[in-house]
Order: structure tokens, then C-alpha cells, then sequence
């Protein structure tokens, strides 16, 4: 009549249903030398610890202003046994549309901590404005972003274990009602599923 699941099944399916499969990636050509690496289990596992992890790793690389992000949160992932594929796509969240904000802010929280003028961004951005620039604005950047990347990183990895628990002990919750139903021989009443 009922199947019963384990209680972390819905979070774990729900992100299976979004991950790639391990041998997808291991036959892809530009990631062959990387085939043994990529094809470790313990980085593929969807648990409430590797998917914090990933969310932990993930946004603390997207918000650094430093090349290779991916890389960087591929071997922050392994370091920390997260979720590989969930580490390295979380960097996204900076791509070429969201990156001028996402730095622009972490430049202006870097200027606030250092209790110094933040500059204005010109009418016409160039890359030479910022290569002029960079100097002056290097210091409020790089303090700014370590501390968007830890909070963030921190706060992401804290909801991920909430939102997990929470669903764990809604599933519990179901199975127990409809235990409690079974035993009773009637169909569950209003309200309770």
C-alpha cells in the first residue's frame, strides 16, 4: 500500500535528479586525465554532510575574485569529501552576468570594514578604469570577499543541514501517521498526510 523510504530519500533524489552521472563526465575528452579523480565515490555521495560541505566549498570559491574557481572548488571538495559535481557547479552563481555585482558589493563591504571611502564606478566601465584602479581598490576587494565568501559559505552550509533535518523529521513524522492510520484501519484524517 505505502512504500516506505528512507527518510533522506526526497533531498537525495531531488538533487540526482539535477547532477550529472560520473561516467558522463569520466568519457568526456577534456576530462580524461582527470578520470580517476572523478570517478571516486566519496565524491558522488548525497548525504546532509557532502551536500553542506559542497554548498560550504562552493560559495566560499564563487565569491573570491580569483581565476580557476572551478579548479579551486574541486580541490576544496575533495579536501572536505563534499559533493564534487554540487561544489564546482555552486561557482556559477558568479558568472560573466553576476560577477560586476557580486564584486562591486564585496568591494563596497571591503571599503565599509576598512572604514574607507568607497569609490564610485563610472558611466562607462572599461577593464581600463579597472586596471587603473586596482591598486586603490585591491585591499577592499580581497577583505571584502574573504568575509562575503566565509559568511556565505558558512550560512549556506547551516541552511543545507536545517532544510535537511527538517525534511528528515517530516518524513519520520508521515511514516509515523500512517502507521498510526494502518493500525487503525481507517484513511488518514483531514489534514495529516
Amino acid at each position: 500500500m505505502f512504500r516506505i523510504r528512507e527518510p533522506t530519500d526526497m533531498p537525495r533524489r531531488l538533487l540526482q535528479r539535477y547532477l550529472p552521472h560520473p561516467e558522463t563526465l569520466r568519457r568526456q575528452r577534456s576530462l580524461r586525465f582527470m578520470s580517476h579523480w572523478i570517478g571516486n565515490p566519496a565524491l558522488w555521495v548525497l548525504s546532509r554532510r557532502s551536500v553542506a560541505n559542497a554548498f560550504l566549498v562552493g560559495l566560499f570559491c564563487a565569491l573570491l575574485p580569483i581565476p580557476f574557481q572551478m579548479a579551486s572548488a574541486a580541490l576544496g571538495a575533495w579536501a572536505l569529501r563534499a559533493n564534487l559535481p554540487l561544489s564546482v557547479a555552486l561557482v556559477w552563481i558568479t558568472n560573466p552576468l553576476t560577477m560586476p555585482l557580486i564584486f562591486y558589493a564585496n568591494y563596497r563591504l571591503g571599503a565599509w570594514l576598512l572604514e574607507a571611502p568607497a569609490r564610485q564606478a563610472p558611466d562607462g566601465l572599461s577593464t581600463r578604469w579597472i586596471a587603473d584602479q586596482m591598486l586603490d581598490i585591491l585591499p577592499a576587494l580581497a577583505l571584502g570577499s574573504l568575509v562575503a565568501a566565509v559568511a556565505c559559505g558558512l550560512t549556506g552550509s547551516l541552511v543545507i543541514r536545517l532544510l535537511w533535518r527538517w525534511q528528515v523529521v517530516r518524513s519520520w513524522r508521515r511514516r509515523a501517521a500512517r502507521r498510526r492510520h494502518k493500525r487503525r484501519g481507517g484513511p488518514p484524517e483531514v489534514g495529516e498526510p
